[in-house]
């Protein structure tokens, strides 16, 4: 009985994808929600960018901070960013600006997100 309302619970919770199709851990992260079978709605963040509070919405149900989820090996950061100080507002304006500096996938569900990577990750939002 537990297992079948879970599966129900799915279907209720839209699962979001936060995706870029570019990125090989983002496109498994994809697969790995096609093969469960779960139902879900794909957001490409590169072409419909966060806005500042949402993000701040998804790092919240990730429980991270804002250092936590930046791609310290982009370009854009290592030329513009590494060995400076920001807060978490200042670095959240700049991840909107430039959002190949998250990462990905990011995988959401009602009040609870996840890192995508590895993709076994997503089993914690439907477990």
């Amino acid at each position: 009985m537990k297992g079948i309302l879970q599966h129900l619970l799915i279907f209720v919770a839209m699962i979001t994808i936060y995706h870029n199709p570019h990125c090989k851990k983002s496109r498994a992260g994809l697969q790995y929600l096609k093969e469960k079978n779960i139902p879900f709605g794909i957001v490409e963040y590169l072409k419909i960018p966060f806005k500042e509070k949402q993000l701040e919405i998804l790092l919240s149900k990730l429980n991270k901070k804002p250092t936590q989820i930046l791609r310290t090996q982009e370009d854009y950061y290592k030329k513009n960013l590494k060995g400076k100080r920001f807060n978490d507002h200042e670095l959240i304006r700049i991840m909107i600006q430039n959002p190949k500096l998250i990462q990905r996938p990011i995988v959401e569900v009602d009040y609870k997100a996840v890192i995508g990577d590895p993709p076994e990750n997503i089993d914690l939002l439907i477990q």
